[in-house]
């Protein structure tokens, strides 16, 4: 078959050992990012299988009627970046693993990095030395400060214990399936969302980007949190309502915050206010990005597209199409 495989920036991919189950097929991998839909389809004309890593690029129904060959898109976890519902009508099969009990430990670890960057200011601390000055200011401890933990799911929980190694008071706010789980866990829950921003020192966001978390977090919530706490973003940029996150720092609520996402992206604008305000961490989305996550990770990418070709496509998010999907010739 005919593979494409996009937004492989450092053309990681082939270096990997789980690279070897696409052998036999042709593969095309791809190291710059485009959005334009005509380059893409110039691109993807003979394409059959189309691998994609995370939400680089998006896969909208304009694109998609013009892939007459495309008959699986195979990737992981979440998929707002796909026309599902195009897909469909199109007889394109998208496999996606929601890898069940598996946290991304790299983005608990960036989290956690991101935290101790911020509280500590060592990217500004940095800076100083390399402009041949001392120190430039007093940092924050975490032991016995609180941690907040929006969203209790599995890379919530790694942090949360992250958080508890470092002899901070863990507390809660989520679903109320996943409030009762992290009490079960031994971790104390907010009494209220209201009451969980204000008590936070430093609140971190982990939530999946889905209709009913989209704006989660709204200015009115920002404007809650102390001004000396830290907000901290590793999930998706709009679980924040529009805006309100910069809004928030210029009134000094939170007094800080770090991020490794960003409403647009890639982000390639050096003035934008994240990147140009002095108590902002922020990194180009790079929670998932290390050699062992990409492994794990696209290795079940890979066994979708040899479970294709076998003729049992795996972790089928639009089963319907089974009913109109395109013959392979």
């Amino acid at each position: 078959m005919k593979i494409s495989i996009l937004d492989d920036y450092f053309d990681t991919l082939r270096t990997l050992r789980c690279f070897q189950k696409l052998a036999g097929h042709e593969v095309t991998v791809w190291n710059d990012h485009v959005q334009d839909v005509d380059a893409l389809a110039r691109r993807l004309a003979e394409t059959e299988v189309l691998v994609l890593i995370r939400e680089r690029t998006q896969i909208r129904e304009a694109l998609l009627e013009r892939l007459p060959r495309l008959r699986l898109i195979s990737q992981r976890s979440v998929y707002p970046h796909i026309d599902i519902e195009a897909c469909t009508r199109l007889g394109i099969i998208v496999s996606s693993s929601q890898h069940p009990g598996t946290p991304s430990y790299a983005a608990a670890e960036l989290t956690w990095g991101l935290v101790l960057a911020a509280m500590r200011e060592i990217p500004q601390q940095m800076a100083s030395l390399q402009k041949g000055n001392w120190q430039i200011g007093v940092g924050h401890t975490l032991r016995g400060k609180t941690l907040g933990i929006f969203g209790y799911g599995r890379i919530g929980a790694v942090v949360a214990g992250y958080g508890r190694a470092f002899g901070m008071d863990v507390l809660v706010w989520a679903r109320e399936k996943a409030r009762a789980q992290a009490a079960a866990d031994g971790y104390a829950v907010a009494p209220s969302k209201e009451a969980f921003f204000e008590q936070c020192d430093v609140l971190s966001l982990h939530m999946r980007l889905v209709p009913a978390t989209r704006g989660i977090v709204t200015a009115s919530d920002l404007a809650r949190m102390k001004p000396t706490s830290l907000l901290v973003n590793t999930s998706r940029a709009p679980l924040i309502e529009p805006g309100a996150l910069v809004a928030a720092l210029k009134q000094g609520r939170p007094g800080r915050a770090a991020v490794d996402v960003f409403e647009e992206e890639p982000l390639r604008d050096p003035a934008h206010p994240l990147l140009t305000m002095p108590d902002v961490v922020a990194t180009p989305h790079i929670g998932y990005v290390t050699r062992d996550e990409y492994e794990t990770q696209f290795s079940d990418i890979f066994d979708q597209i040899v479970d294709y070709a076998n003729g049992k496509p795996s972790n089928i998010v639009n089963p319907e199409v089974l009913e109109r999907a395109r013959k392979r010739p």
